[in-house]
């Protein structure tokens, strides 16, 4: 399906595509049978109510990185919800004992301070290990959780102070849009180096990263990593992939507002870097444009801008065999992960809307943000 704006679709607009979501989704109920795994939906990187009763069908559950994201997968899920956070308070987890069955630490401190509040109100318990291994490339240290004094997980040296006897779950977090050589290889190093915790514990968590739909990823080498290591150890296996679920399954639709000159051809969008894209920014990438090529590729290249008031609001360099012209539609692929979980108002410019794209091919909008969003973020 060629994805065109619907008229009646107000851009900015992130469009969640349902039918490659199921495709992805599918990929990940083979590796959970096949493995005998399970897969949670992080949702610190797709966060969509709306595709949730598609998702739970395929899932075990939710993984949060805070209260709101765990209170959230407990009312809108409804299955397992799983939270890990760098620190809390123990207000913050006598909270989430009535949201969460399974509960992460960051360090044996946080362990000491908070594990038997958790464990008392019934919830599994887990250490969070800086395993000192990671293949995250994708933005240099910044999204590397295993980077030089990186504040996620307890490292190697302290684990035998643990004690171990109130530990359920060992989690690693290492990887970032990691293909089948990241998630074989974090598998392997954390049975190499960390067996004697291992057998100590009921469970590993080896977090998210796994990019399991993209192109190139051998999910048959990750199947056959996770059953060699169950039949080692004999304890459940957890994965929580957040973008390689829903991988190239949806885009931001936008709009050519102006034309602009100065030393080359601008375009200005009502789609932002800053604020509807700030991994552009962040990592730094440049998102593909459906019917665009490269800065010279066609007789007409643009940069892309947003209408903020920040110089450096800058999406990209875009080529196309016509000229622009106010209006007219620029859709930018794979926007699903890491993209409107991260949106914000600066300038004032308004919240990107969400729609579907149902299976029978029906766009819905979800969402009607406006001046009523944008003030109510302010405070009374």
């Amino acid at each position: 399906m060629n994805p065109v704006s619907p008229p009646d679709i107000q851009t900015p607009c992130f469009v969640l595509d349902t039918a490659r979501l199921r495709k992805n989704l599918e990929t990940a109920k083979r590796v959970r049978e096949e493995a005998g795994c399970k897969i949670l939906l992080a949702t610190k990187s797709f966060a969509m109510p709306a595709a949730f009763p598609l998702m739970k069908d395929y899932l075990d559950g939710t993984t949060a990185s805070g209260e709101h994201e765990a209170i959230m997968g407990a009312e809108e899920f409804g299955k397992e919800v799983h939270v890990y956070s760098p620190a809390y308070t123990e207000d913050e987890v006598r909270r989430l004992t009535k949201v969460a069955q399974h509960i992460y630490f960051n360090s044996a401190e946080q362990l000491g301070r908070f594990g038997d509040i958790a464990r008392d109100a019934g919830c599994h318990v887990g250490l969070r290990v800086n395993p000192g291994y990671s293949n995250a490339t994708l933005g240099g240290d910044l999204y590397n959780p295993t980077a030089p004094t990186s504040r996620f997980g307890e490292v190697p040296s302290k684990l035998a102070q643990v004690n171990w006897s109130g530990v359920d779950i060992f989690h690693v977090h290492a990887l970032c849009e990691s293909l089948h050589e990241g998630s074989v290889g974090l598998i392997e190093y954390v049975s190499e180096h960390f067996a004697p915790y291992l057998e100590q514990v009921s469970a590993v968590n080896f977090g998210g990263g796994h990019f399991l739909n993209k192109p190139g990823y051998d999910v048959d080498a990750l199947i056959a990593a996770i059953r060699k290591f169950k039949a080692r150890f004999g304890i459940e296996v957890i994965l929580e992939p957040g973008a390689g679920l829903v991988v190239n399954t949806g885009e931001l639709h936008s709009t050519v507002l102006a034309l602009h000159w100065n030393e080359m051809d601008l375009a200005i969008l009502d789609a932002s870097a800053s604020t509807h894209m700030p991994d552009v920014l962040e990592v730094p990438y440049r998102p593909d444009v459906i019917g665009a090529g490269q800065p010279g590729q066609f007789p007409h290249t643009y940069r892309f801008g947003g209408k903020t008031c920040m110089t450096g609001d800058v999406i990209g360099d875009y080529s196309f065999e016509k000229p622009l012209e106010p209006g007219d539609q620029i859709i930018f692929t794979d926007q699903m992960h890491y993209s409107f979980v991260k949106t914000n108002t600066f300038n004032g410019t308004p919240l990107a809307n969400l729609a579907i794209r149902w299976e029978d091919g029906r766009v819905e909008q979800i969402s009607d943000f406006g001046y009523g969003e944008f003030r109510r973020r302010l405070g009374r």
